[in-house]
């Protein structure tokens, strides 16, 4: 047998195919389940984006190579930072992706080399960590948890391996934290990363997922951040296009560049029909988008007060569309994870997103109101066998 190569040890997760598997088993036994586990909007997108795209489907001149993405497209994505931010963006400074998870994979093959570091949150979302895998950089986790307010000290990374790092990953709205940083936090990403030529990558798919007072905070806010730094964003989240996979990353062209190369051979761009729909959306939409942020925050609002009304103090998201609860006591957060299974409710444990996670389980708040409250009433009864509910 041809086996893979010793990278793909490092990219797959025995924990998210062991609940992947237990889930599958319960569905095709006709069980009831409650499937919170997964970040996919199930919602669909404003009626005049689909609209838009089904009526450009129907055109016999959209189906050929669509190549970098066409200027509608980069004047749109203008168009929505200067709206929605007061950020002054140039079109040459947008690159179009296949969402925003394409565009961090490939810019870590097209920036970092064996021997060169990765910098990035444990817990995280899966890619950051696979970034080194990819591209055979090693990787260092920087702890974020709630004693340090989800904004670890840059002054504890040591200094050799600030020296050798390329990219240091950053995402805010987080996932899995559910946190929001604050602009003086990114004033010191962006110095410490001036200091030690560093490329921030920001991960910014949550923009628009905001619970708290604060507004949403791009990297770009921050003084002379565009010298060290970019900024991926899609329309996954924001306007739930998942599946019509299209995102950007915003900066200057010079670092944009080895980015647009690479893919340049590996892929010929988003089909015409999902960019004209996403180039609709991010310019005549934007009313949308605050609709779109309530029906979250009330999503949150009575699924965290439901748990609470059960004793299970779990925190209260700043943004994005999880919950990041800290698991009763003794429970880990695979055995929490299993547990609810048995009561119909799949959730992911905490430790899948690293070993920082272990002891939280990611809740993912993409079912309606009523279901959510279901799924609450059922998780209920699973943290009646702790002892000792935080």
């Amino acid at each position: 047998m041809i086996q893979p190569s010793e990278r793909m040890t490092t990219l797959s997760s025995s924990i998210f195919a062991e609940m992947a598997e237990k889930k599958q088993a319960k569905l095709s036994a006709g069980e009831d389940i409650i499937d919170l586990s997964i970040g996919s909007p199930d919602l669909p997108p404003p009626t005049s984006v689909r609209d838009i795209m089904a009526e450009s489907v129907k055109k016999e001149d959209q189906y050929g190579y669509a190549l970098q993405g066409n200027a509608e497209f980069q004047r749109a994505v203008t168009h929505y930072y200067k709206e929605r931010f007061h950020i002054n963006i140039h079109t040459e400074e947008v690159l179009q992706l296949m969402g925003s998870q394409d565009g961090l994979a490939h810019l870590a093959l097209a920036y970092a080399d064996p021997g060169d570091y990765i910098i990035a949150p444990d817990p995280s979302y899966p890619i950051y960590t696979a970034c080194a895998s990819l591209s055979g950089a090693s990787l260092y986790k920087l702890p974020v948890n709630e004693e340090n307010q989800f904004m670890p000290d840059f002054d504890h990374i040591p200094i050799d391996i600030a020296k050798k790092a390329k990219l240091l990953i950053m995402n805010y709205p987080g996932n899995p934290t559910a946190a929001v940083a604050t602009k003086e936090y990114f004033q010191k990403a962006v110095a410490f990363a001036l200091e030690h030529n560093i490329l921030i990558v920001h991960d910014f798919a949550y923009a628009e997922l905001i619970f708290c007072d604060d507004k949403p905070l791009s990297i770009f806010h921050i003084e002379d951040a565009k010298k060290t730094a970019v900024e991926c964003n899609s329309l996954s989240k924001s306007f739930n296009m998942a599946g019509a996979r299209i995102g950007y990353v915003i900066g200057f062209p010079s670092y944009l560049k080895p980015l647009a190369d690479l893919k340049s051979n590996i892929d010929y761009g988003v089909f015409h029909p999902v960019q004209k729909a996403a180039s609709y959306a991010l310019t005549n939409e934007l009313s949308f988008l605050e609709e779109h942020r309530q029906t979250y925050k009330r999503r949150c609002d009575i699924f965290v007060e439901k748990l609470r009304s059960f004793d299970w103090h779990v925190r209260m998201p700043d943004g994005g569309m999880f919950v990041w609860a800290k698991v009763p006591t003794p429970f880990t957060s695979l055995s929490f994870a299993l547990e609810a299974l048995e009561y119909g409710v799949v959730v992911t444990p905490g430790n899948a997103f690293g070993d920082g996670g272990e002891g939280y389980v990611r809740i993912a708040l993409v079912q309606d109101e009523i279901t959510l409250l279901e799924a609450a009433e059922r998780l209920s009864r699973c943290i009646t066998y702790s002892p000792d509910i935080h």
